[in-house]
């Protein structure tokens, strides 16, 4: 696989990106509940332009999603991400990274001074890929979710973009 182009998402990606939102779900990251089919993707308060979209061949493989972490006015300089997905057949080939990368440059853009996330304790493969592009652990909420029967910690990191 080449690179995957990186672009803002488009309206006409919502049936691409819920069909790969459903099919990557997963309890190793997801704390919603799987989504149903026919469930919009894009939501009033997080439409297009809340998002990235990996694409291969002409057909997303991956998107990452950012906003800001609260509606205080008062942490508007952070940028948070709030959703990264990546299609099976594209994992393990540099798509999750280009996408992170990809992240923080669009974050920078609109003027954030940080960026944040939070990561499931037990998703190691993500704790280690945001490790890599410079995300510290900032902070952990042991056995803040239960989920498929487990309790799981709330890992919270991020990085400074100045």
């Amino acid at each position: 696989m080449t690179a995957p182009l990186i672009r803002p998402a488009r309206p006409e990606d919502e049936g691409d990106l819920a069909r790969l939102d459903r099919e990557t779900w997963s309890h190793l990251f997801a704390v919603m509940p799987r989504p149903e089919p026919g469930e919009p993707f894009f939501r009033e308060t997080c439409g297009p332009d809340a998002h990235l979209v990996a694409e291969h061949d002409g057909r997303p493989v991956g998107y990452i999603r950012l906003g800001h972490p609260t509606p205080l006015k008062s942490n508007e300089h952070v940028q948070q991400i709030r959703g990264l997905a990546v299609a099976e057949e594209a994992r393990g080939r540099g798509v999750g990274r280009a996408l992170v990368r990809a992240a923080v440059a669009e974050a920078r853009r609109r003027g954030a001074r940080r960026i944040t996330l939070r990561v499931l304790g037990h998703n190691t493969p993500a704790r280690a890929l945001y490790a890599s592009e410079g995300f510290v652990v900032e902070g952990v909420l042991p056995e803040e979710l239960h989920l498929d029967g487990a309790y799981v910690d709330d890992v919270l990191m991020g990085r400074p973009l100045v």
